[in-house]
Formats: C-alpha cells, structure tokens, sequence
C-alpha cells in the first residue's frame, strides 16, 4: 500500500481551515461550560438539599448520556417542535455551529463542575479556618480562598476534560460543520482514500492534544509548585 502524499498536499488548506473550526468550537464551548460549572459547584458542594439536588441531577443526566445523543437532540430534535421554530430562538438553534457549541457546553459544564466540586471538598480545612481567623465573610473566602484555590488544583483533572472536548469536537462533522474530522470525510469522499484521509486528521488531532499537554503542563508548574514536595 502507497500513501497518496500528492492528495493529502493538496487538501492541507482544507484541513487547516478544519483546525480553526475546531479550535473555536473547542474555545467556545469550555469558556462557557466553565462559566456554567463555576456555579454548579458550588451548588454540589452545598449542604441544602434544594441547592444541591437540582445540580446534581443535572451533571448525573448529563454524564449519564452519550455526546452524541445530546448533539443530536439540540440539532434535529428541537426542530421538530413549532412553538421553536417560530421562537426568536430558531435563528440560533438552526444554525450547527450554535447548536455544536451549546452541546458541547453543556456536555462539558457537567464534567467541569464534578471536578471542581471534588476539588473544593479536597482544600485543606487550615486555609478554611485561617480565612476565618481573618474575619473574612462567606462571599469573601470563595472568592479569595476557596474557588481559586480549586481552580489550582483541578487542572490536572480539567486538562484530561479538555482533551476529551478536544477529540468530542470531532462530532461537530455529523451536523454539516467542517472541523478536522469532517475535511478528512471531505477527502475521503472526494478522492476514495480513507486511510490517507482520517490518519492526516489523526495527526492533526495529536500535535493540537501535545500542545495542549504542554500548556497544562507550563501551567501546572507555575500554580501548583506550591503543592510539590520540597527537596530536603
């Protein structure tokens, strides 16, 4: 078998235009999953059970169904209902990047706010009772102790999720959007070479998940050095 480099050459533009799609699909749906995360929480982490049931209800339902079904869902499903179609939502919901990202968002809003509800039962009960010392009220001591404390901790976990978004972006292709994956559908209907084709994406998806290893990384040793056993 000989790979067809003169194919995959000349398709690159259409790959590299698949990367933005994917990047910003990818940038969108975790600023927003993490606006929506941040939140849910601290719902979780709350001892009210009208607090916490209604968040943890959510991040079960959520995590309990494929990506795909949830695309799905938002995309074809919503459609089928006039009182959508005739809402001043419609323009928004018949559009697949809105419907990608608002998806993807929440499939990730879950996933994030787990993360951080662990993280924020995890923080050392000394810096919960030296925030108090200090005559600091509740609002105060999430916001300067508590959250950004978390949000140190939780990067290993959150990088993990941040891959997997990265490679569940590549749904994106199934409702008409061309990402990485779906230039290399593109390719592989144009010319009947699959394997050129999808091990090209493959290779695209590797070198964005290594960059993304080694920001998380730079990151890692930047706000967690603190946490690092100290040499003797």
């Amino acid at each position: 078998m000989i790979f067809d480099y003169t194919v995959i050459w000349g398709s690159l533009p259409l790959y590299f235009g698949g990367v933005l799609v994917t990047l910003k699909l990818l940038a969108i749906s975790l600023a927003c999953g993490l606006l929506v995360a941040v939140p849910l929480a601290l719902m979780r982490v709350s001892r009210q059970p009208l607090v916490n049931l209604p968040a943890w209800l959510y991040t079960y339902v959520i995590r309990g169904t494929p990506m795909l079904v949830q695309l799905f869902l938002i995309y074809y499903g919503l459609a089928q209902f006039a009182v959508v179609r005739e809402s001043a939502l419609w323009p928004y919901l018949s559009n697949a990047t809105f419907c990608a990202c608002l998806a993807f968002a929440v499939n990730t809003s879950a996933y994030t706010a787990e993360i951080l509800a662990g993280s924020l039962k995890a923080t050392p009960h000394g810096e919960i009772e030296a925030a108090k010392a200090m005559g600091m009220s509740r609002g105060k001591l999430y916001r300067r102790i508590l959250l950004p404390s978390a949000l140190r901790r939780a990067l290993p976990q959150y990088s993990n999720e941040v891959i997997m978004m990265l490679h569940t972006t590549s749904l994106a292709s199934i409702v008409t959007l061309v990402d990485i994956t779906g230039a290399a559908r593109t390719v592989n209907s144009q010319y009947y070479l699959p394997f050129e084709a999808f091990i090209t994406a493959g290779a695209f998806y590797l070198c964005l998940t290594f960059v993304l290893v080694r920001l998380f990384k730079h990151a890692e040793r930047r706000w967690l050095a603190y946490l690092a056993p100290r040499k003797a």
